[in-house]
């Protein structure tokens, strides 16, 4: 299912005149795989996410762009690409980058803005010095949120309840770029997460003829 639909992502993406730039979807991660991560972190990965890399990808990379005489409406003028990624051999570097900004510019967990760094687990680099990530503080399976490292919008937005939500709301945007201000049209609050039945998501669609 959700390989067909990234299947129908990149045949828009190219019917447009845009450019898929790459395409990754890498084996399984076995179990061993993911123990060895594991205890690399620290922590215990969440079950919605060892669900989808053990059934799907360990490592999950697209890169498209809408060509540059698209005219989208003004609500959607921010939206230029789609850089959906995941890695289990990455995440450690992630997490090392996580901590350095903790440790070197939002080091207070008392701090309404440096807190939301704290207790996660990034799993995907925005590319601008943000991130996507697991809250860890979720004791069932993690909601996926937002790090901006300069007052982005969507800091500390909820985008999900767990991963297999998100990739299942995202993909059906066609996987809009990381970068907060490409995904919150289509949010309507910082705990609303990103809904692919609203209306904006709809109108989305339409423009770019994508059936997802």
């Amino acid at each position: 299912m959700l390989k067909e639909r990234i299947e129908t992502i990149i045949s828009r993406i190219q019917q447009l005149g845009g450019d898929v730039r790459e395409v990754v979807i890498d084996e399984p991660a076995s179990l061993e795989q993911i123990l060895q991560t594991e205890e690399h972190l620290g922590v215990k990965l969440p079950a919605s996410f060892k669900k989808v890399i053990t059934e799907f990808s360990g490592i999950f990379n697209l890169r498209w762009f809408l060509p540059d005489n698209i005219e989208l409406p003004i609500e959607f003028r921010g939206i230029f690409c789609g850089t959906p990624h995941w890695s289990l051999e990455y995440l450690p570097q992630f997490e090392e980058d996580r901590k350095g900004w903790i440790d070197n510019v939002f080091p207070n967990p008392e701090d309404e803005y440096d807190v939301v760094w704290h207790n996660k687990l990034a799993f995907c680099e925005v590319g601008n010095g943000d991130y996507l990530a697991f809250d860890m503080k979720d004791n069932t399976d993690a909601p996926i949120v937002y790090l901006s490292h300069d007052d982005g919008e969507g800091h500390g937005y909820k985008i999900a309840n767990n991963f297999i939500e998100f990739i299942e709301n995202w993909s059906r945007l066609g996987f809009v770029g990381c970068e907060d201000w490409q995904w919150l049209p289509f949010t309507t609050s910082s705990i609303s997460g990103i809904n692919p039945d609203g209306e904006a998501a709809k109108r989305f669609r339409t423009c770019l003829g994508l059936e997802l």
